[in-house]
């Protein structure tokens, strides 16, 4: 594919979309019935639908009976975390060996026109942004994720929280189900703010941004304070009345949905002709500018709140204006002093 069909590319290799970055047809007002319905199909496809399928695998052949989980028994629970760990290193590695490894793309579609194997760097663990990455995958986050997940089946299995039965509540979790991206959305932007606040960024959050450069393994290379705050909104379901395999797939939604925000690419090539979109661009403007797109516009939280970045020339403005806004204050109360 021609990538600069699609976007532009900068003198130091850099390519950016053409197409401005639009917030989800979900909370407009007056509503726009016509816009939500051309984009639903994209709300399901491929991602999230590819998500819910991994949740329906799990609970069939990989999640224990409830007789087993009513008894916490390392072996059950190691099964579990291999399990995530297998599934983690296949799917991310899928993304990192086509588009980092083998380059089978070169760097077409590729926002940040470097690969992060190319360059050393002391913020990293051995100076290797992948190396470090992987490290804090599958050191801390991998048991995060299924200590969390291990919880919630425990729960469920002694009936601590509101569970509700599928058969007997069909429809009303079919809604619970497809409220699951929303809920994440609305989560990860809460923490995700929170953690931008001086001193938790400079001790927590600043391990994730260390990847200004992306790839996919930096999907969930965070300090572990920040990887249990992502991986927590499964908590909710414990105030909600839900299911246990609705916090499944919240789960894996939030460990498995990672990935798409750091591919760095923003097409898989799948033909010459053909291209699967990544979406990626929104939270790569994140980790290029720091104090943009907290979330992915789903919810339009950083549209109300003023810190959406578009990808345009006039989203550009709009972060600088309020840069110097910031300056001019903290220029302010400095000369106040």
């Amino acid at each position: 594919m021609d990538d600069l069909q699609f976007g532009k590319r900068n003198k130091r290799g850099d390519w950016a979309p053409n197409a401005r970055l639009e917030i989800a047809p979900v909370f407009t007002l007056p509503p726009k019935p016509a816009a939500f319905l051309k984009w639903l199909p994209h709300y399901f496809l491929p991602w999230n639908l590819l998500f819910a399928l991994s949740a329906v695998l799990y609970w069939r052949f990989v999640i224990p009976d409830e007789a087993v989980l009513q008894t916490l028994e390392w072996g059950w629970v190691l099964r579990l975390l291999a399990v995530n760990a297998v599934a983690v290193f296949l799917f991310y590695g899928a993304f990192e060996l086509r588009l980092y490894i083998l380059r089978a793309q070169g760097n077409r579609f590729k926002y940040n026109g470097k690969f992060p194997a190319e360059h050393k760097s002391p913020a990293f663990l051995f100076g290797r942004q992948n190396l470090d990455n992987i490290l804090r995958t599958f050191g801390t986050g991998l048991p995060i994720w299924t200590a969390i997940e291990v919880l919630f089946l425990y729960a469920s299995a002694h009936g601590y929280g509101p569970w509700l039965a599928l058969a007997d509540h069909p429809f009303y979790l079919l809604a619970v189900a497809l409220l699951v991206p929303i809920l994440h959305e609305a989560h990860f932007f809460m923490i995700h703010r929170l953690i931008h606040w001086g001193p938790l960024y400079k001790w927590i959050h600043s391990v994730h941004h260390n990847s200004v450069n992306p790839s996919p393994w930096s999907s969930l290379s965070m300090h572990p304070v920040e990887q249990f705050l992502y991986f927590s909104v499964a908590l909710y379901h414990f105030i909600i009345p839900s299911h246990p395999l609705i916090a499944l797939y919240q789960l894996n939604y939030a460990g498995f949905g990672a990935v798409v925000g750091h591919i760095g690419f923003d097409k898989i090539e799948m033909g010459e002709e053909a291209g699967l979109d990544s979406h990626a661009y929104t939270h790569y403007l994140h980790h290029k500018y720091f104090e943009v797109n907290y979330g992915d516009g789903l919810v339009p939280l950083d549209q109300w709140l003023g810190t959406w970045h578009d990808g345009t020339a006039e989203g550009e403005a709009r972060m600088q204006a309020r840069y110097e806004k910031r300056r001019a204050r903290a220029n302010a109360a400095a000369a106040a002093k």
